[in-house]
């Protein structure tokens, strides 16, 4: 076997988990059935706002974010294709439990608290909804469940991906801004997490 036969393969096996990602994990699939569709997410590389697009299936902008240069302020919009405001999120001062900030353009208001002392599963609850986002940091996979633990998104990392990008399956199609705006603040997180 030579060296094209083998990069031939790394290629279709880098495919086949990217696939897995673009579509809701097979146990959620299992236990919530098909999301109602998916939106899809890629981080704009050498971007120093660290810009972050939402596409819908046919890879159409729908919301997209501005952040501000400066990390500390832990400050970013959130905008729809037209350029409305949908979100400010913001990150505030470190406790004993992450605090990251969520006020929709509507006047709601919500924090992910992240309870950083779980070891291999992630528990972040969503004050103010009463939702919580249950996952496991390695597999990169997190389902979103409201305060009856009824499914309104999974969101998947595709495993190799140039653009870090995300699978968001939306199973309450009428939460798509607050899912979009908790994706946004939980991808914050990662990224603060990964630069520590």
């Amino acid at each position: 076997m030579g060296l094209f036969d083998s990069l031939k393969k790394l290629g279709e096996a880098v495919e086949v988990l990217n696939e897995a990602a673009n579509t809701a994990s097979k146990t959620t699939i299992e236990d919530f059935g098909e999301p109602v569709y998916s939106l899809y997410t890629a981080l704009e590389l050498g971007d120093l706002h660290r810009r972050i697009d939402i596409t819908d299936e046919e890879g159409n902008v729908k919301y997209y974010t501005k952040s501000s240069v400066i990390a500390l302020t832990g400050k970013t919009e959130i905008l729809d294709a037209a350029g409305n405001n949908i979100a400010h999120l913001e990150k505030r001062p470190v406790s004993l439990h992450e605090k990251h900030f969520i006020t929709m353009a509507d006047g709601r208001n919500f924090t992910l608290s992240n309870e950083i002392f779980h070891i291999v599963k992630d528990v972040t609850n969503i004050e103010g909804l009463d939702w919580q986002i249950r996952g496991n940091i390695i597999g990169l996979n997190f389902n979103l469940v409201d305060a009856d633990g009824r499914p309104v998104a999974t969101i998947a990392r595709k495993l190799v991906s140039v653009h870090d990008k995300y699978c968001i399956g939306l199973y309450q199609p009428e939460q798509e801004q607050v899912v979009v705006a908790i994706f946004i603040q939980l991808e914050k997180m990662l990224e603060a997490r990964r630069e520590d």
